[in-house]
């Protein structure tokens, strides 16, 4: 059962992280909270560490659009997946400076139809 239920908040953080429209970034603690699990940035993380080879029912998870809530990448300054995430995200015109975004310009906002409609928790 526990492993169930586990799996059910995976899924809803993929889901989630799913609505994130190209260009724009959103935190960890902002995926739990829009996923219905509030305080729970961490399961975010770990769940986007998990997500399927090819994604979910067929779309991508974009991983690399989530950040830490200081607007920073939380990989490892200079490692390749620190590299390959900066560089998917420049690839989508968002400004990175060092490891940094700035959550003004970048962070996703979701209108009350996105939150209506799109997401079903």
């Amino acid at each position: 059962m526990v492993a169930k239920s586990l799996s059910d908040k995976h899924i809803r953080i993929w889901q989630t992280v799913q609505q994130i429209p190209m260009g724009k970034v959103a935190t960890y603690g902002q995926i739990a909270d829009l996923a219905g699990l509030p305080g729970r940035a961490r399961l975010v993380g770990k769940a986007l560490g998990q997500v399927p080879d090819g994604g979910w029912q067929g779309k991508p998870v974009p991983w690399f659009r989530v950040i830490n809530s200081q607007g920073k990448i939380s990989l490892p300054l200079a490692s390749d997946a620190f590299n390959r995430q900066r560089t998917m995200l420049q690839d989508e015109g968002i400004v990175v400076i060092g490891a940094k975004i700035r959550l003004q310009d970048f962070q996703w906002q979701p209108d009350i139809t996105e939150l209506l409609f799109k997401l079903s928790y």
